[in-house]
This record gives C-alpha cells, structure tokens and sequence, in this order.
C-alpha cells in the first residue's frame, strides 16, 4: 500500500528517517487499543526548525515532534515544555492541538518527544490550493481570523494555567532584548555596519513595564490551520516558543512575518517562496491588522515601532542561528546556504523601522 499522502506532508527527509520497528514498539507499548496494520510516517514540509512526522497505524494517527538533528542552543527545542503548555493550553484554546504522549527515551527517535493529536485542514503558505476558489473576501476574512485568534489567546488567565510555573513575566522585555542581542553575537559570522547603532537602540527603547498575558510568539500564517472553506482556523502550531509575556511583543512577531505587496522584495522572498499576504490582494495590511488588534483587544499601540524594530532583529538572530549551523556543517539543508543576505537585510530593515520612530 502506498502512503496517503495529504496535501501538507512529504515523504520523509534523507537522513531525518525514523527507525519504524523500534518506534512501533515503542506505541504498542504505551498507546492503547493501537490498531493492527503497517506503520506509516510521512513528514511536515513546512518550518525550519523541529521536525514534525505524521505517524498512522491502521485507523489510528498522531503527530510526532522531535528537535531538529545535530547540536541544539541550551533550552532550545524542549520538547517537554512544549507538551506541557499544550497540555495546560488545549482545554482552554481547542485550535492548540490536544498532546498525547512525552518521551526523555532518547532511544526511540534519537532525542526527547511528543505526540500530539492530527488536526486536519488548510495550511496555507504560499499559495492557495486550485481547488480553493479565493476571492479578496476570503483573503480579508482570513486576516482578521489571525488577529481575532491572537487576541483570544491573550485574553486567556495565565494565572488559571501551570504556565506561570514556566514562565517569568516581569522584566520579560529586557531579557528578551538582552538575550536576542546575546544569540546574536554568539551566531555571528560576520559584521553587519549598521549592528552596533540598532542594538543599542533596542536596548535605549525597551519599554520597563508591560502586560503579561499568554503569548504563541511564532505566529504566522504557516503555523495555523483552516477549515476546507477557509471562515475559520482549527489548529494552531509550533508552541516550542511560548511563555507568558509582552503581548505586543506577539504582535510585533506576527507583524515581522507579515509580508504586504509593497515591501521589498528581499523581504518578501527571503525565506523562499512570498507568502500568502504579499500575493493575494484582500488581506489585511501591517498596519490594518495592527489597527484591528488595538480595537479588538483595547490595547494601546501607539509604542508598536519598538515591537516591530524588535520582532525583525529576532528573525535576523534566528535566521543568524540556523546560517551558522549550516556554515559550521551541522546541517547540510541547502536552503539555509544564502541565509546570511536574508540575515543582513532583515538587520538593515530593522535599522530603518527604528528611523521611522517619531
């Protein structure tokens, strides 16, 4: 039989193979009712980070979330804290999908995991699926669906959770801006002129005291899930990222991801492929969306541009990380090969958005 691939999966990597009999094992072992049948694990194609399987057996499946192979940053890719946060999160945001099992067992897929539930519908990156007749509309309704969720996630009681157990809210913006800046220098591979000047802006401009609410801190479109007719989301993903902080500071990552048709095109195209936002006309611009958030969640944003100069030195720092994991050998993914002119265009960017302050 062959795999059912979906339209979101991908016959699995070279060299990120699972090993099936032990894996199989493993599930027989711990999951109960395991319907008979082969195993079968395709991979998520999307995301740059954690490795994400499709596993089914028989009527049963599940997803399986590893951290990405080779040497990982110290409390990166904790895949314990994630299923956590799930666990505490789903009961009370049902599109953060339901966690079934944690495993330290570092024999079973070479490293800790989790499985979660399989939720099932459009996730949208690129371009829309052939058989989705999109009109401006959708595209419109879309976009406030993203900010809507976010604003629902934030309107959460983290004190109702064991997220603060995790979490340290005060001062959350200062370590953010000191600990990026930290991750930055110690990934750097080369000077960028402009470095020095937007660091020290940063800092200058941290705002000392901010709400605390939950925050996803990936958000974007790539990590959410829709219904087949694209008029809600059904699964959100990648929560490796989340804590209890600044929730303009999720904003200010969402808003870093959300590409519009008049940026540039270094811009729009460096991670690949331009996103969704930046093809289709209807979605909401940057500062629409940022408008709605205000309105919807009764937040003042008038100090944004800090969250936004910030949110675009973070995806600097990131895309700084994963190019010195390619540079070093410690993975051979070619599309991390031209990284560092994304990297130095996401800094001069920034630098600019800093200059646009008034």
């Amino acid at each position: 039989m062959p795999h059912q691939m979906s339209k979101d999966t991908i016959p699995v990597r070279k060299g990120e193979e699972l090993n099936l009999p032990v894996l199989e094992k493993f599930l027989q072992e711990n999951i109960e009712k395991l319907p008979s049948g082969p195993l079968e694990i395709l991979q998520f194609s999307a995301g740059h980070s954690n490795l994400t399987y499709q596993i089914k057996k028989g009527s049963w499946e599940a997803v399986l979330r590893r951290p990405p192979l080779g040497p990982v940053a110290p409390k990166a890719h904790d895949m314990e804290r994630e299923f956590k946060i799930l666990s505490e999160l789903h009961p009370l945001f049902s599109v953060a999908p339901k966690p079934i099992l944690f495993s330290n067992n570092e024999s079973i897929v070479g490293s800790p995991f989790f499985l979660m539930e399989r939720k099932n519908g459009l996730v949208i990156d690129t371009f829309f699926p052939d058989r989705v007749p999109v009109t401006e509309d959708h595209c419109r309704h879309l976009s406030e669906v993203m900010v809507n969720k976010l604003v629902e996630l934030h309107a959460i009681d983290y004190r109702q959770t064991g997220l603060a157990e995790i979490s340290k809210p005060d001062g959350f913006m200062e370590r953010q801006v000191h600990g990026w800046i930290g991750r930055y220098e110690r990934a750097k591979t080369e000077e960028i002129a402009v470095v020095e000047q937007l660091k020290r802006w940063l800092v200058e401009q941290t705002p000392k005291k901010h709400e605390a609410t939950i925050i996803h801190y990936d958000y974007k479109f790539n990590n959410a899930m829709f219904t087949e007719d694209l008029t809600d989301m059904v699964g959100l993903f990648d929560w490796e990222m989340t804590t209890v902080g600044d929730p303009l500071a999720d904003l200010g990552v969402a808003m870093g991801y959300w590409n519009q048709r008049d940026d540039s095109e270094l811009l729009i195209k460096g991670l690949g492929k331009a996103p969704i936002t930046a093809v289709h006309d209807g979605f909401l611009t940057r500062n629409e969306c940022i408008d709605l958030y205000s309105k919807k969640s009764g937040r003042d944003v008038s100090n944004f541009n800090f969250y936004l100069t910030f949110a675009y030195f973070k995806l600097a720092v990131i895309g700084q990380q994963i190019y010195y994991r390619y540079k070093k050998g410690q993975t051979t993914d070619t599309r991390f090969a031209n990284f560092n002119y994304f990297v130095k265009n996401l800094i001069l960017h920034a630098a600019n958005v800093a200059d646009e302050r008034v």
